[in-house]
């Protein structure tokens, strides 16, 4: 049975269509939300031949569960490719499906814990299961958040692949839990994709030897290469947007600091993500003389793109980094 044939109910459908407009806001943490951990995960009560209806909040998330789950998982992606999961809005039809679903796998860390909120909301009953549990957190600590309850904890775990094998364990023991009679099947298809990401993680330390350390500084549109940054030995300058979040807003003191960092610093490129809109990150690469280059951080791109997977989005941004960054950049002409 899947999420179109499995009724819901006329007061769910309701609450999704008011819920569909509510105001984002974006927590720090997963603080309130109701996670479950996925080793203990009841087993789900499916007819025999039915896969497990899996919904993902945004497709990188989506990419490792299905990496995880072949086909014993009809898997879902409620933010689609191309779209900044800090900006999404879900439509009734994804709450709808959200509802049907036996498992809804997060990000985790705040990245979609306001979606989250809305799916509980909605009448979602199944466990949502947060993939980066289990990740050794980075946060803004209250000296740069003032005013905080808490420190705000960077949501962008998946820049560091040793953290996607985090994900990779918890999404094994969720669909383990949930569905039994796979669970070796899951633990070889797991198995499979780490190593995988231990070879990425080989390839991109061999590919970033080409930036000599005291180059390893990365200017950005807003906080979200800290965990790359922490695992490659880079520096983050500073950023475009202040915080994690991309619907945050620089002040022109905040602007105008990075600014001369950038020229004191040498730096040679600001590196924005695809989803979002440029134009603060232009207006600082125009007046300081130096690169604009985007990469795809925050989503995949789809099959006709450069990173339709989580694999691809990696070397694809590493790429771009060391095209940028390394010293043949500046000989061709990029600032010194």
């Amino acid at each position: 049975m899947n999420w179109m044939t499995r009724p819901v109910p006329l007061t769910v459908l309701l609450g999704i269509a008011l819920l569909a407009g509510c105001a984002r806001v974006f927590p720090a943490s997963n603080q309130g939300l109701r996670l479950s951990d996925p080793a203990t995960l009841p087993q789900a009560g499916l007819a025999a031949g039915e896969r497990l209806t899996v919904v993902a909040t945004t497709s990188i998330v989506a990419d490792v569960v299905g990496a995880v789950g072949g086909d014993w998982i009809s898997l879902h992606s409620l933010v689609p490719t191309g779209v900044d999961p800090h900006a999404f809005e879900p439509t009734p039809q994804d709450l709808a499906r959200a509802v049907a679903a036996d498992v809804v796998f997060l990000n985790g860390f705040g990245l979609d814990s306001r979606l989250a909120e809305m799916l509980t909301a909605a009448g979602v009953e199944a466990p949502l299961v947060s993939l980066s549990e289990g990740v050794t957190a980075l946060s803004l600590g209250e000296a740069e958040a003032p005013g905080s309850e808490a420190a705000a904890i960077d949501p962008h775990t998946w820049l560091d692949p040793n953290n996607v094998l985090v994900w990779v364990e918890n999404a094994r023991a969720g669909l383990s839990a949930l569905v039994p009679a796979h669970a070796a099947d899951f633990r070889d298809r797991a198995a499979t994709y780490a190593v995988e990401l231990q070879a990425l993680d080989a390839q991109i330390r061999r590919d970033l030897e080409a930036i000599p350390v005291q180059d390893r500084r990365l200017v950005t549109d807003h906080d979200e290469f800290g965990y790359f940054a922490r695992r490659y030995g880079f520096t983050v300058v500073g950023a475009v947007i202040p915080g994690f979040s991309t619907g945050a807003e620089p002040s022109p003191q905040e602007l105008a600091a990075l600014e001369q960092a950038i020229r004191e610093l040498h730096i040679r490129a600001i590196f924005v993500s695809s989803v979002v809109t440029p134009d603060l990150a232009e207006r600082v690469a125009e007046d300081t003389g130096i690169r604009l280059v985007t990469l795809t951080a925050h989503t995949l791109t789809g099959a006709d793109g450069p990173a339709p997977d989580y694999l691809s989005l990696m070397r694809y941004n590493v790429a771009a980094i060391v095209e940028a960054l390394s010293p043949a950049a500046a000989v061709d002409g990029g600032p010194s």
